[in-house]
């Protein structure tokens, strides 16, 4: 298992990670297998999207937030229940199979670890699993 630390610079953002989580697949020297992407947060989450135009980006934050209003009557104490919301519609983990060393990802995919409470310091679980 390897971890990679996250720093969060907004209250909702959405970070590149696929760098970082191919390095990690390169440096197990796995041909074929999986790649498990978790976020242990319940205000947190990962996704994949495009990631040629940085655009697509602002473009589910904005609408994530009108889906899911900041303030919107909600029971949560904490006043970040909409945080809670986002990152259950989004989801805590990926799955990605390796193929030839690779990340098997679309050509224009890319591996985003997704804010909702920030900012933070977070953490993202990465597992590799080789194919027997």
């Amino acid at each position: 298992m390897n971890t990679l630390s996250v720093k969060t610079r907004a209250k909702t953002e959405f970070i590149d990670i696929t760098g970082e989580v191919h390095a990690i697949v390169h440096k197990t020297g796995i041909m074929e297998g999986m790649c498990f992407v978790y976020v242990p947060h319940t205000t947190a989450a990962v996704t994949i999207n495009e990631n040629a135009d940085p655009s697509v980006r602002k473009d589910i934050v904005d609408e994530i937030n009108k889906i899911v209003p900041w303030n919107d009557h909600y029971a949560h104490l904490e006043g970040n229940s909409a945080s809670h919301i986002k990152a259950s519609v989004f989801g805590a983990a990926s799955a990605i199979p390796i193929s030839q060393g690779r990340l098997a990802l679309g050509t224009w995919q890319g591996i985003y670890f997704c804010e909702f409470d920030g900012p933070r310091n977070r953490e993202v679980l990465v597992q590799t699993v080789k194919s027997e």
